[in-house]
């Protein structure tokens, strides 16, 4: 579905197009982010997804795409790289306002958005209805990207151990 529809969405392009033709937003391409996607296809669907909700219920659709862009905006696996300060959850969303911040100027909602993205993994709550949109979607995308890779195992253990024959879609 969102392989190519948020390219042909003129409106969307004309707040995140720039960004996305950054390389230091480009670059996220580089970092795996659950599994099978990377953080820039990542950051992507999120954006998307929050940016047509966003829409759907009149609320800033530009503020949302692009804080949804930058949301992730860091360049290190989260995985292997730990903090004194905090847990991974509180500081990268920090670190992305910094990156972003370098990139653009932010809105005061895009950077509450970017900063409280993280809610449920932190305690601070998002201050506008954009800000839970983007960490509702954050969620969602994040378990679908990760629920991706459990059901290829799970069918490949099945084919292996059962010698089922693989159904097409």
């Amino acid at each position: 579905m969102l392989k190519e529809t948020w390219r042909n969405d003129q409106e969307y392009m004309s707040y995140v197009g720039e960004l996305l033709a950054k390389p230091e937003v480009q670059k996220l391409a580089n970092y795996t982010q659950h599994h099978f996607s990377t953080r820039l296809q990542h950051v992507i669907t999120v954006s998307y997804l929050s940016y047509r909700l966003a829409k759907k219920f009149n609320l800033n659709a530009r503020a949302t795409a692009r804080a949804g862009i930058l949301h992730d905006l860091f360049y290190y696996d989260w995985r292997v790289t730990k903090f004194d300060r905090g847990t991974h959850a509180w500081i990268h969303p920090r670190i992305a306002v910094r990156n972003a911040e370098k990139l653009t100027t932010l809105s005061p909602l895009e950077k509450d958005i970017i900063i409280h993205h993280m809610f449920g993994a932190t305690i601070c709550p998002p201050k506008s209805l954009e800000g839970l949109i983007v960490s509702l979607v954050d969620k969602y995308s994040a378990t679908q990207e990760y629920s991706e890779h459990l059901i290829q195992e799970f069918e490949g253990k099945m084919l292996k151990n059962f010698s089922f024959a693989k159904v097409s879609k």
